[in-house]
């Protein structure tokens, strides 16, 4: 793979820009339809956009063989359990602050990349590392004396994003995008579908239509940002999502009037700032 980082962050600044769109536009949809059948829906639109385009690249059927099948599992199961633990945060929490928890993924590659690849943590990431978990922490901050749990449920979000980027990262050896974009959509859609019929409402058609959006968003943003990766390491990329947050807190406040507070605000800086460092640090890790 030929490393190109200006192309790998122009790319990635449009994934953060449409993915936040899709988050926007997906805390609406939730005032009309169950979390679970919005998550199926935009993964079936996935599927079906995603399928076509494999078939067609790799000239048949032959197309869909992989050599990775471990690994295309895991990083759907955790892809799909990313954006549940963001989606059903973004219920009950601002969407700036579900987007940072979720975007603070860059906090937690260097651990998974040692869990997966056994790559240690070069010492000079222990101060970045460090004052992003402090503001964590500061967002995470006891209200009284208790530990928000949807707070919590956002940061997981994030550890789950860190694991589905190395494994993106892992999978882009070998894999084409279309292959990895296609079989991520559909072991979500497989996992997510059951509890969709069981929670199926009736909606307004315009609904459904935004739905359908929604989806067709997921699937460009995954695909860019899956794109993304033959270009840089997570490390280097991840940081730029947080340009998601930014984009998170402009829709919180024309749509929901959301500002944070004080608190959140330093938190925010915090995450940000631990992220940004890392980008200017020696390139010592192999990922």
């Amino acid at each position: 793979m030929q490393e190109n980082l200006p192309k790998a962050i122009a790319i990635a600044i449009l994934t953060s820009f449409i993915a936040s769109l899709v988050s926007a536009l997906t805390k609406f949809l939730s005032t009309h339809l169950s979390m679970h059948v919005i998550i199926c829906l935009q993964y079936a639109v996935g599927f079906c956009i995603a399928a076509p385009v494999l078939f067609r690249r790799g000239k048949g059927l032959a197309a869909f063989a992989t050599q990775r099948p471990g690994l295309h599992l895991l990083r759907g199961l955790v892809g799909l359990l990313s954006y549940y633990s963001f989606y059903f945060s973004l219920l009950h929490i601002p969407l700036v602050e579900s987007q940072l928890l979720r975007n603070a993924a860059p906090l937690f590659v260097p651990l998974v990349v040692f869990l997966m690849a056994r790559v240690g943590i070069p010492k000079a990431r222990y101060l970045p590392l460090s004052i992003g978990f402090l503001g964590v922490l500061v967002i995470l901050r006891p209200s009284g004396g208790e530990i928000s749990l949807w707070h919590l449920v956002g940061l997981s979000s994030g550890l789950a994003l860190a694991t589905s980027m190395v494994s993106t990262r892992l999978l882009v050896r070998t894999e084409s995008s279309a292959s990895i974009v296609f079989y991520y959509f559909a072991i979500a859609l497989l996992v997510s579908l059951p509890l969709a019929v069981v929670n199926a409402a009736a909606a307004p058609l315009y609904i459904w239509i935004l739905g359908l959006l929604a989806g067709a968003g997921l699937y460009l943003a995954m695909h860019l940002y899956t794109l993304s990766f033959r270009y840089a390491k997570p490390s280097a990329i991840a940081p730029i999502n947080y340009l998601g947050v930014v984009f998170a807190g402009l829709w919180g406040w024309l749509f929901w009037h959301q500002t944070p507070d004080l608190f959140s605000s330093i938190g925010i800086l915090l995450v940000i700032l631990g992220a940004i460092i890392t980008l200017y640090l020696p390139d010592t890790d192999k990922q």
